[in-house]
């Protein structure tokens, strides 16, 4: 790939080991914090300069959190004095023979070089779920489906039909774990409280939100307990679950189900599964399932064998598929996984700088949980212990509160939180910029509105 001759990454050089980061989610910025600075140059390359806190995204496309208390700035957490850089730059390739990343301002030489680009959306090969779906993976997916919710109940409002006249708003939602079980939660909290506030004329029993999972229970990767929990919790607000279906096709209006069924649905929230971010470079040997494979000291295999790995070039959190005696298929794709292996690494690349042999990595199970609404939360902790129902949405929030990253963020989503509950309102409807998907509709049936009126 030709590069523009202006761009270079300006790393200085060092005469210690060089580090380089690929990637500033929970496992990235884990290492970045727990590494030693004196024995290394650590360099941080991703394609935003802010860390998302992903598990709480769907509370920005629903109005309950404003995007920037969901993600930090990483250059907060650099520190140049002590050979830590950070440079905003895409990853296009690892070039292991070289020893070398390339991005799109340049390459760069590496010593240890550690992947935690984690996941981006799956959607097996649907190319129109692919193209019509709101995936809910970044800030910028949750800010367009915030603004395309809020938009069709503002266009109802001005169309010929009105809010009176309009026909079912359906939300459908695909896959019922964590994330589509809290999507369906929230919209619910949202059609009974705001909408109905904010558009008295709106019918509010034609706003119908679906939850659609392939497999015969909600929350499948958590305890049975905690999936027949969350599924009451689903039916009290309202929201009609439909299990052992699959969606077969979605062009934007209608979502056609593998039983024949069809939803008309302007809004498809995709839920159903993520696969590695893996970069270019690595050999069919080294990815298996979409995410690259390593052994338990997180190196990266090169071949076949689980023996003959990559020394230098380790992966971490949702990019990486480390299987375990307890985890045959793999560990969790959570963020306590990629922190805990964020933190290992860091003490295992000390050891190995010194020549030490580095230590395999043991997870510790902190325990799984969901939040449904207000009061309504699921948790799966160590030692077969269950929390749910007010309870566990306290755990709930204490827990997201804690791992969000600065002391600013933690008080403004408190604070929001704490006046979400007392008033039920989500204060930040607004609708800042049209949802991509609606761009060029909007001004096709504008200008025919228009031509309409003036005829």
């Amino acid at each position: 790939m030709q590069h523009h001759s202006e761009f270079t990454l300006n790393i200085p050089e060092s005469d210690k080991p060089r580090l380089i980061i690929v990637g500033g989610g929970f496992g990235g910025i884990h290492l970045l914090r727990s590494i030693s600075k004196k024995d290394f140059q650590v360099v941080l390359l991703d394609r935003y300069n802010y860390h998302t806190f992903q598990p709480l995204l769907y509370q920005v496309a629903t109005a309950g959190l404003e995007p920037d208390s969901v993600a930090g700035p990483l250059r907060k957490i650099m520190d140049p004095e002590n050979d830590v850089y950070f440079r905003m730059v895409t990853v296009e390739r690892v070039i292991p023979t070289k020893n070398e990343v390339e991005t799109n301002a340049g390459s760069l030489k590496y010593d240890y070089l550690v992947i935690a680009t984690g996941a981006k959306m799956n959607f097996f090969g649907n190319k129109s779920i692919a193209k019509n779906s709101f995936p809910l993976k970044q800030v910028t997916h949750a800010l367009d489906l915030r603004s395309h919710i809020f938009q069709q109940f503002e266009r109802l409002e001005v169309s010929r039909r009105g809010l009176k006249n309009s026909a079912p708003i359906n939300f459908v939602v695909v896959g019922a774990g964590p994330t589509g079980v809290e999507v369906c939660g929230a919209l619910a909290e949202l059609k009974y409280h705001a909408l109905r506030k904010d558009y008295p004329e709106l019918d509010i029993r034609k706003v119908k939100i679906y939850l659609v999972e392939g497999m015969d229970r909600v929350l499948p990767a958590m305890s049975e307990k905690a999936g027949e929990k969350a599924h009451m919790y689903l039916k009290k607000m309202g929201v009609q679950v439909v299990l052992n279906t699959m969606i077969e096709e979605y062009d934007g209006q209608t979502a056609t189900l593998n039983n024949g069924n069809k939803i008309p649905t302007k809004t498809l929230i995709w839920a159903a599964g993520v696969k590695g971010n893996v970069p270019e470079g690595f050999e069919n040997g080294s990815i298996k399932k979409g995410k690259l494979v390593v052994n338990e000291f997180h190196q990266v295999q090169k071949g076949k064998s689980t023996n003959d790995v990559f020394k230098r070039i380790f992966a971490i959190g949702d990019v990486s598929l480390m299987k375990t005696d307890n985890y045959e298929a793999g560990l969790p794709g959570l963020a306590q996984v990629a922190i805990q292996q964020g933190k290992h690494i860091a003490r295992n690349l000390k050891r190995m700088a010194k020549n030490r042999s580095p230590k395999k990595f043991k997870y510790k199970n902190k325990g799984v949980m969901a939040t449904v609404g207000k009061n309504k939360a699921i948790a799966d902790l160590p030692g077969n212990i269950k929390v749910f129902g007010f309870a566990g949405w306290l755990l709930w929030m204490v827990v997201h509160l804690l791992f969000l990253v600065g002391f600013r963020n933690k008080a403004v989503v408190f604070a929001n939180w704490v006046w979400n509950y007392f008033t039920y309102d989500r204060g930040i409807r607004l609708i800042l910029r049209p949802s991509p998907k609606e761009k060029d509709q909007i001004s096709e049936k504008m200008e025919l509105e228009m031509n309409e009126a003036k005829g």
